[in-house]
């Protein structure tokens, strides 16, 4: 008796092979999802600037002579990241000598008015002159030059618990302090009533693995008269 072939429809595959494409094809999917997860955060991230340089945490002093309600006006080549408090055409808020100030949209107090936005990559400073600090030598620096150029203990303390962390670990820190020119042409700052004396500190720094020599700065002594205003920030690049 001759045994029958077996048709190709009586073969049947063995579950072992159906398990396994069904596993290599599963994989195949959770990657698929992942790597549309990842390109959709990557986007948003981009979109967010994430990377590019920024104006960090530049923050706003008034100090009238007497409690007045004050408008700021801050204009930034590109949008807001954030501010605090929120910034809806300006800030409008009752201002007091001591620092204080009450925000007349939300009537709650703040010790500063505080915004970040990107620089951009056309930002561009003078960095043949500055100072170049070893990072363990930063706050010491820091310290010194700051209240040199006219912050007084309360803003160079903030302004230094800021950026230290951010310095202290570098061998060097490269460190310019924008001019008045270099700032202000990038950020202008409206304040109504017009203040009697203003003082912008914009400091740009960047690591350095070794030592270099540069041309130091040198700066106009300022003095605090009237109402004054107060704004320190700064870039790392």
């Amino acid at each position: 008796m001759t045994k029958k072939k077996k048709s190709v429809k009586d073969r049947k595959i063995p579950i072992w092979i159906i398990f396994v494409i069904l596993g290599v094809l599963g994989v195949i999917a959770v990657c698929f999802f992942f790597l549309k997860k990842e390109k959709s955060l990557v986007q948003q991230l981009r979109d967010l600037h994430i990377g590019d340089e920024y104006d960090a945490k530049p923050v706003i002093y008034l100090y009238p002579e007497e409690e007045m309600i004050v408008k700021v006006t801050v204009t930034p080549k590109a949008n807001f990241l954030v501010t605090y408090p929120e910034y809806k055409d300006g800030w409008n808020v009752i201002a007091k000598p001591d620092g204080i100030l009450t925000n007349i949209e939300d009537g709650r107090e703040y010790s500063y008015l505080f915004w970040e936005a990107p620089s951009g990559r056309s930002a561009e400073y003078d960095l043949s002159t500055g100072f170049v600090v070893k990072g363990s030598d930063t706050m010491q620096f820091l310290q010194q030059q700051l209240e040199e150029m006219g912050l007084n203990e309360k803003e160079y303390n903030e302004f230094i618990v800021y950026w230290l962390p951010k310095m202290i670990g570098n061998e060097y820190n490269l460190i310019h302090f924008a001019t008045e020119e270099e700032y202000d042409s990038r950020v202008p700052l409206e304040i109504d009533p017009q203040p009697d004396s203003v003082l912008r500190v914009f400091m740009v720094f960047k690591p350095l693995n070794q030592k270099i020599d540069i041309e130091k700065q040198t700066f106009k002594p300022f003095t605090r008269k009237g109402f004054t205003v107060i704004e320190w920030g700064g870039t790392e690049l």
